[in-house]
């Protein structure tokens, strides 16, 4: 559903992704972990066609994100990283003229608002301005942007970063009611994020994919992950620039 093979991606001479490859099925959530720097915000950023690769390719439901871009690109919903913005909109404006970009418009418009607004339990705050809401509605207000026009495919940047326990819990909890019917990659650097909710985990170093596995696999005695991640990232090089 999700998939990249053997990407590379350089800016000039400096090498930021090599020969990575994975794919995310649907109803599976993966986690996507890396120290800063590694190369996850550019392999999203690739599958997002925001991007082109310099080698490799990316695809999401079988199109391909660079010659089908925007066919593709229908097929995925993007949470971004502390999103922002449109503080003056109410939610339901802010959805509405997210539905229109994505064309929807009428009858069809009104069933997706009606929809994400019940899955996200957003009538309480709908008409209030995006600029007065906390962090977790604005939160909520994004997933449901995300999932307007029902995609298979989903990608969470950082889902529930600043968020308090609660609020973290109910994001947590709506990732597996998605699950079943989406592919879902979430991107984090919470690692109690991919030990509560990722089928598999993909670990990610110096450009380079270091680790592809059920999660409970990576895991510790103690069901965490925090020290196969710092063994995996801890001294992995940066790949070789050309000469």
């Amino acid at each position: 559903m999700l998939e990249v093979r053997n990407l590379d991606v350089r800016f000039g001479r400096h090498v930021v992704l090599r020969d990575v490859s994975f794919s995310v099925a649907r109803g599976s959530v993966v986690g996507f972990l890396g120290p800063n720097g590694a190369g996850k915000s550019t392999t999203m950023r690739v599958l997002s066609g925001f991007i082109a690769p310099t080698g490799g390719c990316a695809s999401i439901d079988g199109f391909d994100v660079q010659r089908q871009r925007a066919r593709a690109q229908a097929q995925l919903g993007y949470v971004p990283e502390a999103a922002g913005g449109f503080g003056v909109l109410t939610p339901l404006e802010f959805l509405r003229f997210c539905g229109q970009a994505r064309g929807l418009h009428g009858e069809v418009l009104r069933a997706a608002l009606v929809r994400v607004c019940d899955v996200m339990d957003l009538q309480a705050e709908r008409h209030r301005r995006m600029g007065q809401l906390s962090k977790g509605w604005r939160q909520r207000v994004w997933v449901a942007q995300a999932l307007l026009h029902d995609p298979p495919a989903l990608i969470m940047d950082e889902p529930t970063d600043g968020l308090d326990p609660n609020q973290k819990r109910q994001a947590r909890a709506l990732i597996r009611r998605l699950r079943p019917d989406k592919a879902i990659l979430v991107s984090t650097h919470i690692l109690e994020e991919a030990e509560e909710v990722c089928d598999r985990t993909v670990v990610i170093a110096a450009g380079r994919v270091v680790a592809d596995d059920d999660t409970r696999a990576l895991l510790d005695e103690h069901g965490r992950l925090n020290e196969t991640f710092h063994r995996l990232t801890q001294s992995e090089p940066r790949p070789e620039s050309p000469a």
